[in-house]
């Protein structure tokens, strides 16, 4: 009785240790690390593109299955293809197609809210980071033009599965209205200045040219005989359309005589009446509009009538005019104390 116990004992014993010895293993499947989607828009019902990263710790073997699904009443386009995806590794483009054919991936909307890729003959390492675009932020071979509608205002999953082995799960929140409106004005502005207000050009004679300065001389036969900048003049404005520099006023006027006011740009001729002016420009987006512009003179404005010297068609930073003025005599210009006074004004174009 004794053997036979002992028999019975080593003979269970030995079928334990055989099945145990038989048993397969269970392989559980990895997580995925530092998932994130990044979602353009997170209004519920509205189109957005998604930018998902994450880690695998297994890699994708060839011919393994990557699944997305979507929950919440999320909607992947009808339309969407592998044209409207971009999937990387390590840094490496994949070349992508309705079905994989060689290292090419398939990809494929399975239905509403699952899209599922299919590895070509390409091994992707375990621990390789993948980043997936799903929207008009593609790039890879184009730009995509269909989206993913979001779902309802809630909260929204996102599940990575396949027979790559690895798993994993995120969540984002969908709420009902994502934008924000941002008001601001610009006030419209105008910037102007004059460098002097009074400009001289002392006792003009018919032996040569006179030019006006920003000092008195006196009583003193014309100081300034080669051309000098009088006064300068600086503009700028944010005016959609620019601004405008005109000047009115008269010629040099002594009682009832006057010095001629060129009509047109005129090269300075001593010994002949002539009053007027040119202006150059530096800076900015301004500049000096004919009869100004040129290297001769003139003076089109009256009392009455603004004559336009300068202007700037769109926004501009500050423009500096310097002005010259000009005056010549002939031997019966009538004696006198001649002045005028000229007033320039600036318009922005708003």
């Amino acid at each position: 009785m004794i053997k036979k116990i002992l028999s019975f004992v080593l003979t269970v014993g030995m079928v334990v240790i055989n099945f145990g010895f038989i048993t397969p293993q269970v392989v559980s499947a990895a997580n995925l690390t530092s998932m994130s989607d990044v979602v353009s828009n997170l209004t519920a019902s509205a189109v957005a593109n998604h930018t998902i990263t994450f880690t695998t710790p297994t890699g994708l073997a060839s011919g393994a299955t990557l699944i997305l699904t979507f929950d919440n009443s999320t909607s992947i386009d009808a339309a969407l293809t592998y044209a409207d995806v971009d999937f990387r590794y390590a840094s490496t483009d994949v070349t992508l197609a309705a079905a994989p054919s060689g290292a090419t991936m398939g990809v494929v909307r399975t239905s509403a809210t699952v899209l599922t890729f299919t590895n070509g003959t390409t091994v992707i390492a375990g621990g390789s980071v993948i980043v997936i675009k799903i929207g008009t932020n593609t790039t890879i071979g184009g730009t995509g033009t269909h989206q993913i509608t979001n779902g309802t205002a809630g909260t929204t999953l996102l599940r990575v599965s396949g027979t790559f082995g690895d798993t994993g799960a995120m969540s984002m929140s969908i709420i009902s209205n994502s934008i924000v409106a941002v008001s601001a004005e610009v006030l419209s502005s105008l910037s102007f200045t004059v460098s002097s207000n009074a400009i001289y050009f002392g006792n003009l004679r018919t032996a040569g040219a006179c030019f006006a300065q920003n000092t008195n001389p006196g009583y003193v036969t014309c100081p300034t005989t080669t051309e000098t900048e009088a006064f300068n003049m600086t503009a700028g404005t944010n005016a959609t359309a620019g601004y405008t520099i005109s000047v009115q006023g008269d010629t040099l006027t002594s009682g009832a005589n006057t010095i001629t006011a060129l009509a047109s740009n005129t090269a300075s001729s001593p010994g002949s009446e002539q009053f007027g002016l040119r202006a150059t420009a530096t800076g900015g987006g301004g500049a000096v509009q004919a009869p100004y512009a040129a290297a001769g003179y003139a003076y089109t404005g009256t009392t009455s009538t603004p004559a336009t010297v300068a202007t700037a068609s769109a926004p501009s930073a500050t423009t500096t005019y310097s002005v010259r003025y000009l005056a010549n005599i002939s031997a019966v210009t009538e004696a006198g104390s001649y002045s005028t006074s000229h007033t320039y004004v600036a318009t922005g174009n708003f």
